[in-house]
């Protein structure tokens, strides 16, 4: 094919999750109320941290407040774009908004990835080294976790975008999910990127796998070191980190198994990418917040004050 003829296509199509009517409405409402609910839920979260100095100052729930500002972000690289497409006839996305989402989504994705890796480390030190805690999660140490999960989401996006984006497509079109996805996208070129895409989509599964290896490995230390103490303290800390495990497990899961298999397409990828982008930032603020005392007491104090200068005005 003749260069001329390359990158004609300045837009996308995608097949969405339904072409059903019906389904189409319910999705439109069910979704809009779990977007709502999940910039809500992390944004309260982003401000109650910040607003009480016992916990800006506590790594554990700065660590925390991050995570809760990029799940904010990956609710909303796709999902308003989702809601609304529920409600047109054709959906349709342009070039440039095409690779906006695959920047943003292995961007944050990154990012989350790393942080996550940060947070259980963070764990591990508050209960297998609780003497040196403070000394080894200081001030320059969180800054550097959240600085380099920043960095590494970014370096790993630029690495997808800067190759997807100067590829040839000529037609067609159709993107088979509710967003632009490298494995579905690469896959439109005009040219043989078999190679190309197995470098690239390595690159996100061997990010993906080896992040979710030193989670498990963090968590098994933090389990068996707390069972050696009492059985007190080893059912609190299985409750917590199976709460952890279970979010870890609904991120993670569907992105090992896009990245690491991704030319066996499935329906199902549709359903597990749900889950990384729309469900799990809404649960995020659920397991790491609402079964936490001093979050809520906090979250508790910022409403009584909100209340008490709503009254003196």
């Amino acid at each position: 094919m003749d260069q001329q003829n390359y990158s004609v296509v300045s837009e996308f199509v995608l097949s969405g999750l339904s072409s059903s009517l019906q389904l189409q409405f319910f999705f439109f409402v069910f979704f809009s109320l779990i977007y709502i609910a999940t910039v809500l839920g992390n944004l309260l979260i982003v401000i109650t941290v910040i607003s009480e100095p016992r916990l800006y100052s506590s790594p554990m729930y700065f660590l925390l407040g991050n995570l809760s500002f990029l799940d904010m972000w990956l609710a909303s690289f796709a999902t308003p774009k989702l809601i609304r497409d529920f409600l047109s006839e054709k959906k349709l996305i342009s070039f440039e908004g095409c690779m906006a989402q695959i920047f943003f989504l292995h961007f944050i994705g990154g990012a989350e990835m790393v942080l996550l890796v940060s947070m259980a480390y963070d764990r591990y030190v508050a209960i297998c080294k609780p003497l040196h805690y403070m000394t080894i999660m200081n001030w320059r140490t969180c800054i550097g976790l959240v600085t380099i999960s920043w960095a590494i989401g970014f370096i790993h996006s630029i690495s997808q975008v800067a190759f997807t984006v100067n590829l040839p497509y000529c037609g067609p079109n159709n993107v088979d999910s509710f967003f632009c996805d490298l494995p579905l996208v690469i896959k439109l070129a005009c040219m043989d990127t078999y190679v190309l895409g197995i470098l690239m989509i390595a690159d996100s599964g061997l990010l993906s796998m080896s992040c979710f290896l030193l989670l498990m490995i963090s968590y098994t230390v933090i389990l068996v070191t707390v069972q050696q103490r009492s059985a007190e303290s080893a059912s609190k800390a299985l409750s917590t980190c199976s709460a952890h495990i279970m979010v870890v497990m609904l991120f993670f899961g569907p992105c090992i198994f896009i990245y690491l298999w991704p030319f066996n397409r499935f329906s199902v990828d549709k359903i597990l990418s749900v889950f990384y982008t729309i469900f799990t930032p809404l649960l995020n603020p659920i397991i790491y917040t609402l079964r936490n005392e001093d979050m809520k007491t906090a979250m508790k104090k910022l409403k009584t004050q909100h209340l008490s200068f709503k009254l003196s005005l």
